[in-house]
């Protein structure tokens, strides 16, 4: 390395200020309105206004109810940064929304990417929403519904960026180097959609949905895996995940017929790659829902900050390498990670293929 050359690390932060913008995208098809969350690289007069408490962007969530209105790291409206870059698409899960992980969208986008998510078509369009007393039948009709709209969604919103989107930010988006994430049902659907549009060229898989062993109340979804090409696709899971266990990501991992790379966070459950984790991980062991009761607490846990560091670092890395063709991320990816978490006092191990 020549002197002074700086040595690739995707963990801290980059160095790009972030700008955020709401737009809501009208599917004529099928006479929906979607809220589409837009993250872009921000011009250098916003420096540091995406990370300051005064300056950056705050929302609310409707779960969990009681929940505080949230900050994000990234300034409203922005002026965008003049350049093209690469777009990563966010598929949510079931029970979150387009903003649930903003603490990997906003890292993506300090790194020069263009991130952008929607509200899933069961969160937008009243026929697919929960209904009270229903029928066993009325439920699985309901879950089908939401399975045969995901990936749909995600091909609607890569369209009205590619299209519209980038129009309203001042900048420009590269059609050549789409990535997508997701987490569970949004796992599944990242798994998923390359398989209906060839425009995707990498996948993060965040604790996604599809084995063939489910627990009950976990939706039904399954995956064939006929991409009729190379995809390189990473897996970041959790050890204890109670909702989706480890067996099932192992399943996904060996029948994933590309390039593929996974990750293990050690202490870890299935509400480790939101925003607000120890929130969220309590507030869902208090439900009726599928692995609850095995859930441990919070405290006995990986931390936030640990969680973070992981999916934020190793997304970033696996986009850098696929995306760009960065040879020192794909060196990265190639070395020791589990050295190389543990000096960030990440506990993590890696299944080899």
């Amino acid at each position: 390395m020549a002197s002074g050359e700086k040595t690739y690390d995707p963990f801290p932060r980059g160095d790009f200020p972030v700008g955020v913008r709401t737009v809501e995208a009208h599917d004529p098809a099928r006479n929906r309105r979607f809220p589409c969350e837009i993250w872009y690289p921000a011009s250098a007069q916003h420096a540091r206004q995406d990370i300051r408490e005064d300056t950056q962007d705050s929302f609310t969530i409707s779960f969990p109810p009681d929940a505080l209105p949230r900050r994000q790291m990234a300034v409203r409206n922005a002026e965008a940064r003049p350049g093209k870059y690469p777009l990563v698409l966010f598929s949510h899960s079931s029970g979150g929304g387009r903003r649930q992980s903003s603490f990997l969208c906003t890292h993506l986008s300090s790194h020069g990417y263009v991130v952008a998510a929607l509200d899933h078509s069961e969160l937008v369009a009243p026929e697919l929403a929960r209904k009270a007393d229903e029928t066993p039948e009325q439920r699985s009709a309901r879950a089908e519904a939401w399975i045969a709209n995901r990936v749909p969604d995600v091909r609607f919103l890569l369209d009205y960026v590619l299209n519209k989107g980038a129009s309203h930010l001042g900048c420009e988006v590269d059609a050549n180097r789409v990535g997508i994430v997701g987490h569970s049902f949004g796992g599944w659907t990242a798994l998923a959609a390359p398989e209906r549009d060839r425009r995707i060229r990498a996948i993060v898989a965040l604790a996604p949905a599809g084995a063939s062993q489910r627990k009950s109340g976990i939706i039904p979804v399954t995956l064939t895996f006929d991409w009729g090409r190379d995809v390189p696709t990473l897996y970041l899971v959790a050890d204890g995940d109670t909702a989706l266990p480890l067996a099932g990501m192992y399943e996904l991992f060996e029948r994933t017929p590309s390039r593929k790379q996974m990750l293990i966070l050690r202490r870890a459950d299935h509400c480790h790659f939101m925003d607000n984790i120890e929130e969220v991980h309590e507030a869902v062991r208090k439900m009726s829902y599928p692995g609850a009761e095995e859930m441990r607490p919070i405290e006995e846990l990986t931390s936030g900050e640990q969680t973070y560091l992981f999916v934020r670092g190793l997304t970033l890395a696996h986009m850098d390498a696929a995306l760009r063709g960065q040879q020192d991320a794909q060196g990265f990816l190639a070395s020791d990670l589990e050295r190389d978490l543990r000096e960030r006092c990440v506990d993590a191990f890696q299944k080899m293929t």
